[in-house]
């Protein structure tokens, strides 16, 4: 009995994937843009990742929230960064605060630049530095993605 007690206690265990960003965590993207996409049924980086694959659909979602597709560029590029793995809010601010928006600015820079800047970025947060490990797969992540 005292061990279904201490079971019923304890905080349920977070799931292992953490659920895809919703939009609203963009920070390039106007709160008119925000409405419209919700309007076209984009709730989430995932969903604008999807419908935003092909220069055709970046200009068709671009006409139906009247955006420019510089605009859809900028929310894609920021929402592959969000779907990173291991990738939440803080590590967010912490590349934000670092100088990366998005994926490309991470593909600008090489590997030890990169490292560098987020350490920084971590210092003037008054944060723990991401594991070399970790800042390794971003940055493997963003290559890969540019290849898509």
């Amino acid at each position: 009995m005292v061990a279904t007690a201490t079971k019923s206690r304890r905080a349920p265990c977070p799931p292992y994937h953490r659920p895809v960003p919703p939009i609203d965590e963009l920070t390039r993207i106007e709160p008119i843009h925000l409405d419209r996409l919700a309007g076209q049924g984009v709730f989430t980086t995932g969903l604008l990742l999807e419908v935003t694959e092909t220069t055709t659909r970046r200009q068709t979602l671009a006409d139906q929230v009247d955006a420019s597709t510089n605009d859809v560029l900028a929310w894609r590029d920021e929402a592959q960064m969000l779907n990173f793995a291991s990738f939440g809010p803080v590590e967010h601010r912490l590349l934000m605060q670092s100088g990366f928006e998005g994926l490309r600015d991470i593909l600008a820079v090489d590997l030890p630049t990169f490292r560098e800047r987020v350490n920084r970025g971590a210092l003037e947060l008054n944060l723990e530095p991401p594991s070399d490990l970790t800042l390794e797969g971003w940055w493997d992540q963003a290559r890969t993605l540019e290849d898509e």
